[in-house]
Parts: C-alpha cells; structure tokens; sequence
C-alpha cells in the first residue's frame, strides 16, 4: 500500500505535540488521519507516548492496522472536524483505549489535509460533559430535550453512584408510550401504578429518587415524551431483526436496540458493570457517556440563522 511521506511541518507537530504530551503527564496522543501515512516512523518518532490513529477512509484504516496502532475507526459522513474529534474521543473510550479521567494531546488538520496542523490538549472528563449536550441536540426525535436532558442526568447519577454501595443497571424507554406499551409486558408488580399524573412527572426530585430507589427492580421504566412515568418493571419483548451491537453488550442493551428500532422511541440504558451510560436510537448507540466523579453540567446556547 502507498503511503504518504510526513512533510517537515507534520514533523514539527508531531515533535511539539510529543513534548506537550510530557508537560500535561497526557495518557496518549491521537492522530486524526485523513491520508495513509507511515504510522509507524510516526510511531518511532513518539518513543514512550502511546500513539493512538483515528481514521474514517477504509484505506487509512487498513494502513494503520498493517503497521500495528491502535485504530479508532470513525463513521464516513459529512461532519465538521471538531464533530470528528469528538467522535473519535467517545469511540476511544467505548473501545477501552481510554478512560473517562485521561488527559491526551489530539493531532488534526485544521486546513489540508495531507499534514496536520493542530494540537489540542483535552482533558476527557471536562469535555463528555460538554458533549453529552451538544450530542442530545443532534438526535431526530420528537421527544423534547428537556425530557432527554433529565433521563440522561438521571441514568448518569444512577451509573455513577450506583444504590446502597451497589452497582445497578436499568433501562429507560422515553418517547412513543404506546406503541412502546404494546410492545411490553408487566414483569413484576408496577410501583408508579394508580398515581395520579402529578406525581409522576419525572421533573419531580421526589419522582427521580423514587426511581433510584426503583431502578434495582427488573424491567423498564416507560416515559412518554412530556415526561410523565407510565409504568415500571416492564418487559420489552420487541424483535431483534437487523440490529448488530458489539461484543460484550448484555440484555439490557439488546432490548434497548429493539426497542428502539422498532418504535422510533429513545432508550437510555446504565449498565450495571461499568456505568456506562448508551442512549439507543433506530436499533444503534448513538451516544456513550462513561461515570464521572463530578456531576455532568448543561450549557444552553443560541444559535442564529445565516444572514439571506
């Protein structure tokens, strides 16, 4: 395979990026690839720094698993680069190749993109907070996201801090109650039954640590789009035609991808391993959010439209 020779600028970032990576104690430095390099003279060059390559070509990727680097592989779609680089830093951690706490140096093209030009130091704990929000406004979904916002604020905390000094995992059906419903069935005796609408709104502290204290129960809790409990500890029994997930993902997370598939509603699930929290939309994991020790923080922002 044809690779690209590194230019003497490449090489100039990659040498600052190397000795930044020194002064911030950074855990790896990600190279986000657009052409096939030689990773591994980049490989030597980084000696005693882990070199992680980030790549969406089919071709790139196929380089850099024939010189033996760590490859975080990206969905081919338009996106923006700083979209990119937040993907790359979610799949990493998915993968394992980091954790939630690190600290790494990232490596991109800002302008062309047969050298990298940019150096970004990122601390991935301040930085999943921010995207988690961000990443919610993106999803095609009727279901408002304030709704979201608390579900997800709400499986974090019960992924984080677990019940009792136990780790729990459940899962949250938000969105298209009905049909969801329907496609249901009561697996024990339903808590949030004959309570009047009022006190099942989920933007009630009381309602929420109601449902922590739940979430040890089998079965999931079902959330209409306005945020109202419909029903806990029910068994979601939807088909599993054309949904691939990866490996190591339990029950809980296949019943969240039917679900979701076959609904057009959003499932949240927390899993009771590792905290990780997975929001499922159309059968796919469209965002990972891994524990923190800090809670997660919202940041509202206005956008306007381009002047006509």
């Amino acid at each position: 395979m044809k690779r690209k020779k590194l230019n003497q600028q490449f090489e100039n970032v990659l040498k600052s990026a190397r000795r930044l990576a020194d002064l911030e104690s950074a855990t790896a430095i990600i190279v986000l690839a657009d052409v096939a390099f030689n990773f591994k003279t980049m490989k030597k060059m980084l000696r005693g720094i882990r070199l992680i390559v980030a790549a969406e070509e089919p071709h790139v990727q196929e380089a850099v698993k024939a010189d033996e680097i760590s490859l975080i592989s990206l969905e081919h779609e338009p996106q923006t680069r700083g979209t990119q680089v937040s993907q790359m830093l979610l799949e990493a951690i998915a993968d394992e190749l980091l954790q939630s706490g690190d600290v790494v140096v990232a490596v991109y093209s800002s302008y062309e993109k047969d050298s990298c030009d940019t150096i970004s130091v990122i601390r991935l704990a301040e930085q999943l907070a921010k995207l988690t929000s961000r990443d919610l406004q993106r999803l095609e979904t009727q279901v408002p996201l304030e709704t979201l916002r608390i579900v997800v604020d709400l499986a974090c905390e019960i992924g984080r801090e677990g019940r009792e000094g136990k780790s729990v995992g459940t899962l949250f059906v938000v969105g298209n109650h009905r049909k969801v419903m329907s496609l249901s069935q009561e697996q024990v005796h339903d808590p949030f039954r004959g309570y009047a609408r009022s006190e099942r709104l989920i933007r009630s502290p009381r309602v929420r640590e109601s449902i922590k204290e739940l979430a040890q129960i089998d079965g999931a809790f079902i959330i209409s789009a306005d945020g109202v409990v419909q029903a806990a500890g029910r068994h979601l029994r939807a088909s599993a035609d054309d949904i691939v997930l990866s490996k190591g993902l339990g029950s809980r997370h296949w019943a969240s991808a039917e679900i979701s598939k076959a609904t057009d509603a959003i499932a949240v699930a927390v899993s009771e391993s590792t905290g990780t929290v997975r929001v499922f939309q159309d059968g796919k994991v469209v965002l990972r959010i891994e524990p923190m020790n800090s809670n997660m923080k919202w940041t509202d922002f206005e956008t306007e439209p381009p002047e006509t």
